[in-house]
């Protein structure tokens, strides 16, 4: 079996997500939303306080 048919193979196995049963349990959206948007906050607010052109 070639490299490249075996990567296929494990992309399309990974992809239906059978391997591990898909979604894990301790995975939160609302943890993972939340913290997205803490870190968009903080790089914004960043951002704001290095802005000097004034």
């Amino acid at each position: 079996m070639s490299l490249t048919s075996t990567a296929a193979t494990h992309l399309v196995t990974l992809a239906e997500g059978t391997e591990h049963g898909g979604n894990h349990e301790s995975l939160s959206p609302y943890v993972t939303g939340g913290g997205a948007l803490f870190a968009l906050l903080l790089l914004l607010w960043i951002t704001t306080r290095f802005n000097r052109d004034r």
